[in-house]
């Protein structure tokens, strides 16, 4: 697999897949994305030109995606639209994408026969009560509560058929809430610690007792890679890292870090269908292929984040003011 096509790969764990990957493999990336809003190219500045390649376009162009596949050895297939509030809006670019997207790419590596990885959410789940003590695993059924999450489990139903009906060479990976570098200003932790860089309060949807188990993107890509290698085709891992904390917490772990008050932030209307709790078991990938976290603890994949907004507001600046002007439109 020393040629391998990373779709999305300008977007947040797109790009830090890509880096990760030239940094600690001998391996080339072609990354094929679009350029959406969410899509980053100063995400891939300065990687080796000897073994990294940047395509502009769309998951959906059959020609394109033949043309690449056929010189390539795997995909990691990390394009998608991914906003839940965005998909409540218009859940029309989801169906494109998510469903249409990862039709189009099943159908040429069917075509030419290549390794082929999707990247996948917990979301697809449903949610887990508060008070819950049980993990999602791979057994979990499928429960989906937003267009986002439906159409994500849609497009991992279709990587299963065609394991099954046509034999795509295929694995799936449903991981937990990614942070970390690259990771666009509208999602919760940057959102948060942008807002306080700049001098403005955090928000917390509802009361911030909502749940979320958190990864560090790093730790993502290296369970990823580890997939792509040892994963035993058709069948699905579950990547989480044990970081379950809920929205207060990580907003004032946020202001702690950065020399603020833990109490400086506004609560403000709950989002639709907002899920309660997510939480991983990811023993399987950790008994079977032997992977685990880099951050065993939350709090200081954190403060490595926080660092890295704090020196690369030229990186985020640029789209901090659209971000929280559409926000601001939904009154959140």
């Amino acid at each position: 697999m020393s040629r391998i096509i990373v779709t999305g790969g300008a977007g947040f764990i797109g790009s830090n897949f890509v880096h990760y990957v030239l940094a600690n493999t001998d391996h080339s990336v072609t990354v094929l994305d679009a350029l959406t809003y969410a899509g980053n190219r100063a995400s891939l500045d300065g990687l080796p030109a000897d073994r990294f390649e940047f395509v502009h376009g769309d998951i959906r162009d059959a020609a394109l995606v033949d043309e690449l596949f056929a010189r390539h050895d795997a995909v990691v297939h990390y394009a998608a639209e991914s906003h839940n509030d965005n998909s409540l809006h218009d859940p029309r670019p989801f169906l494109e994408t998510n469903i249409i997207g990862t039709y189009t790419l099943l159908e040429a590596a069917r075509k030419h026969d290549i390794r082929f990885h999707h990247i996948s959410t917990d979301e697809v789940y449903g949610d887990l009560e508060l008070d819950d003590p049980s993990r999602f695993s791979e057994s979990t059924p499928y429960n989906p509560s937003s267009p986002y999450s439906s159409t994500k489990a849609g497009s991992d139903l279709l990587v299963r058929a065609w394991v099954r009906s046509f034999g795509v060479r295929a694995t799936i990976s449903n991981c937990s809430n990614n942070y970390g570098p690259y990771q666009h200003v509208e999602k919760f932790i940057p959102r948060q610690i942008t807002n306080v860089l700049t001098g403005v309060r955090p928000k917390l949807y509802g009361t911030g007792e909502n749940v979320r188990d958190w990864i560090h993107a790093d730790d993502h890509s290296s369970a990823v890679l580890t997939i792509l290698e040892k994963g035993v085709i058709g069948e699905t891992y579950l990547i989480g890292a044990d970081g379950e904390h809920n929205n207060k917490a990580v907003v004032e772990l946020i202001l702690a870090e950065l020399g603020q008050p833990t109490d400086a932030y506004d609560l403000v209307r709950d989002r639709p269908g907002h899920d309660l709790r997510y939480a991983i078991d990811s023993t399987r990938l950790r008994t079977e292929l032997g992977w685990q976290p880099s951050f065993g603890v939350f709090a200081a994949g954190l403060a490595a984040t926080i660092g890295w907004y704090r020196d690369n507001e030229s990186w985020w600046g640029p789209q901090k003011a659209a971000a929280e002007a559409r926000y601001a439109a939904q009154g959140q």
